[in-house]
Parts: C-alpha cells; structure tokens; sequence
C-alpha cells in the first residue's frame, strides 16, 4: 500500500535547475535566460544549476591591441636639424648680402625702378605721390599731363588722317601719321619726361639742363604742327590749321576733324608753355642755374685737360 506524503511539507526546490518544458512547469525569462518554474514535488532539485549567458550589446574589438606607428631614429632626426641650421645660416647670409648690396646701391644714388605704369600693362616706372618731393607734385603731374596730351594729339592726328586717305587724300600722309606717333609717344618719354622726372626726384642741375632742352624741342614741334605749314610737312599728315581750312571745302566731316586735332594741339602748346616756365622759375629760385654753371665750367676744364 502506498505511502501517504504529507501535501503540505516543505520541498528543497531549485528553480534554476535545468527542466524540460513539460506538463506542469512554468516557463519565464530573467535577463535574457530561461529558467523553469517546476510544480512543487514533480521534479528534483539540481544541486548545479546553469545559467544561459547574457547577450552583449559591445562591439566585439581587443582593447589591449597596439598601433605600430614608425618613429625615426636619434640619428635622422639630429641630422635632419643640422641640415635646417645650415639652411638657416645660409638664408640669413643671403640677406645680409642682399642688404649690402642694397646699401651700396643707395649711397651711390642708384634708385632701382620697376615698371609699374599703366597698371594694367606695365611699361614705365611712375611714382609721383612717393618719389617726388611734395611742393613739386603738382608741377610733375602737370608735366605729364601734357606727355598724355601729346600721345592723345597724335592719336587723334591718326584718326583723322586715316579718313582723309580713305577720302582719297592719299597713303602718304597715313604712313607719315604713324610715324609721328610711333617716334613721338616714345621719344617724349625718353627725351624730355624722365629727365624732368629724375631731375625732380634727385634734384640734378644737369638733368634740369637737358629737359629744358628737350622740352623746348616738344613746343616747337607743336607748334608746328598746329600750325602744319606744306613747306614743312607733306600734304595734309598732322591736322594744323592750314591743312583744315583746305579740306573743310572739300569734305565738311574731315575738316572738323582737322579742326579738333588743331585745338588739341594749341592747348599742348598752352600747358607745355606754362609747364617750362614753372620748371624754370624753380631752377632759378633753388640756386640750380649756378650749379650748373659751375658744372659746365669743370667738365670743359676736365675735357680741356
């Protein structure tokens, strides 16, 4: 006859002892792991149990894992710094050179000058508001108004001569037109504008001299050519007065033409005039005229001897 078992005993009961999933268990979950809730009595504690491990969220990397990264050694590295200093000690030669040079250059008056007009194509060098005294500025930018007012004459005589050959006055007086202007841009710079220019920035008697020659010169010729006599020049090759009143007969739009390029010629002569008269009142009141003098009279004497 069977034993009766006391219903109401206390059990030993593991609940994290591995079970199947049968009848009169309980399945539920704790952080991720099953476990089996068996029915008190039906099944036997496991004095082992085994948990299910947890999942991990971490990316799976070593921690303890090195990155090789070349280092050079003592010995490149001092040699690279030798070479350094000895690129520095050559720079700072270099320099001290270049500013000896620029030293010497300065005491013996030489002014290095880059081309830097006009800006856009850069074929002089002109720097009135830093090279030019300030109570000859005024006078240096006049003066160089009348070198553009003579490129625009020229320019003009161009213009006008074109048409009169295209009118049927001829290819002479087209090909002398462009001469006048390819020698005279070109020459007025030369000649007369950089003499006058260095003249004020160094303060030379001599320079001053040869300006004063040139320049009167460049009045002349314009005069001239305001003028535009035929014993003189061929036909009708500079717009003068003459050559406009003969073509205003023929051909009214040349002869306005001509006309215009008389006027521009006149206020060149206007302007050069009250130019050399400004320039000479200067070298006559800064004491330059006797300097020059004495100049002349020593390099007659060196010559002489």
């Amino acid at each position: 006859m069977a034993q009766n078992q006391n219903p109401f005993a206390e059990e030993d009961v593991n609940p994290f002892a591995d079970q199947p999933n049968g009848k009169g268990s309980k399945q539920s979950a704790f952080n991720g792991g099953a476990f089996y809730m068996p029915n008190p009595g039906s099944v036997a504690p496991s004095p082992n149990p085994v948990l299910s491990p947890l999942p991990s969220g971490r990316a799976d990397y070593n921690r303890g894992a090195t990155v090789d990264i070349p280092l050079e050694n003592g010995m490149d590295l001092k040699s690279k710094e030798k070479e350094l200093l000895a690129k520095e000690a050559e720079l700072k030669k270099r320099e001290q050179e270049l500013r000896r040079r620029e030293d010497a250059i300065s005491r013996a008056g030489i002014v290095i000058e880059e081309k830097n007009w006009p800006p856009f194509f850069p074929l002089i060098h002109h720097d009135i508001p830093n090279e030019i005294p300030v109570h000859l500025q005024k006078l240096q930018y006049v003066a160089f108004t009348t070198y553009l007012g003579l490129a625009l004459c020229l320019l003009w005589n161009i213009v006008a001569v074109t048409i009169a050959w295209i009118k049927g006055e001829g290819v002479k007086i087209w090909l002398l037109a462009i001469i006048y202007f390819i020698s005279g841009v070109p020459g007025a710079y030369v000649f007369w504008y950089r003499p006058l220019y260095r003249a004020m920035r160094t303060d030379s008697a001599l320079k001053f001299g040869w300006f004063f020659i040139a320049y009167s010169v460049h009045i002349g010729f314009c005069i001239l050519a305001a003028v535009a006599p035929p014993i003189v020049f061929e036909g009708k090759s500079l717009t003068g007065i003459l050559p406009a009143i003969d073509v205003l007969s023929g051909n009214a739009i040349i002869g306005i033409l001509y006309l215009v390029g008389f006027g521009l010629f006149v206020l060149e002569v206007l302007l050069s005039i009250w130019v050399i008269q400004q320039v000479y009142m200067y070298f006559r009141g800064s004491g330059k005229a006797a300097e020059i003098k004495k100049q002349a009279a020593r390099q007659t004497m060196m010559a002489a001897l």
